[in-house]
């Protein structure tokens, strides 16, 4: 386990390496590798411990009973998945967590970071403090995704979420972490039409694009997101 690279993440965020390695074993943590489109959680699931990505990406799928697919969150190096449930003994998952490519795991007990620790160190009630700051961002996230799939169109959903993405970046060159099916789950838009609107949007010359990098070549109306 590299503890210099955990104590960097947000969870881990004010240890030191001997206590981030004094927590992991309080939590009975265990690594796993997966491999793209493995299925880490499968919906309906019960789940006892939240994963937290140490290398690659998972994302956070909803699938209908017709086979339809919402992609609601992608996980990335440092993020969690999976606490809410975790916490919640015997909810059954209404999601399913999914490699988005080859991915390393860490799980983590919550039962056992829920309880007060017998040496009552420093290091767990931190990574209490910081297991929330971590589920307020997320539930962030999924008002930035809720913003992003009000526009009726699809140019206003693009808009939306291609503007967050160069403001997130802090540049108007950006790398996006979906594919082009991935993106247009997440926007809860056909492919196609999706592609077809990002090429019109670039013959435009509002914005240039080559797989999942993007450019933001003017700024771009809203007009239409409402």
């Amino acid at each position: 386990m590299n503890y210099n690279l955990l104590i960097k993440f947000a969870l881990f965020r004010g240890m030191s390496e001997q206590e981030a390695k004094d927590v992991l074993v309080c939590l009975q943590a265990e690594k796993k590798s997966f491999s793209k489109g493995e299925t880490i959680y499968h919906m309906g699931d019960a789940i006892h411990a939240m994963g937290m990505v140490l290398a690659g990406g998972v994302n956070i799928e909803n699938d209908d009973i017709w086979g339809n697919k919402n992609i609601l969150d992608n996980i990335g190096p440092g993020q969690v998945f999976g606490e809410t449930y975790a916490c919640l003994p015997g909810e059954p998952l209404m999601v399913n967590v999914v490699a988005a490519e080859e991915c390393q795991v860490l799980f983590l007990e919550v039962s056992r970071l829920l309880a007060t620790c017998s040496n009552s160190c420093g290091a767990h009630q931190r990574l209490v403090q910081n297991l929330l700051w971590v589920t307020a961002q997320k539930n962030l996230a999924l008002s930035r995704k809720i913003f992003h799939t009000t526009p009726k169109s699809i140019r206003g959903r693009l808009l939306s979420y291609l503007s967050a993405q160069a403001v997130s970046a802090g540049s108007n060159q950006f790398i996006v972490p979906f594919n082009r099916q991935q993106m247009a789950d997440y926007l809860c838009v056909d492919r196609s039409a999706m592609s077809n609107e990002l090429s019109k949007m670039k013959q435009e010359g509002l914005l240039d694009f080559h797989k999942s990098q993007f450019s933001i070549k003017e700024k771009a109306s809203f007009t239409e997101l409402y």
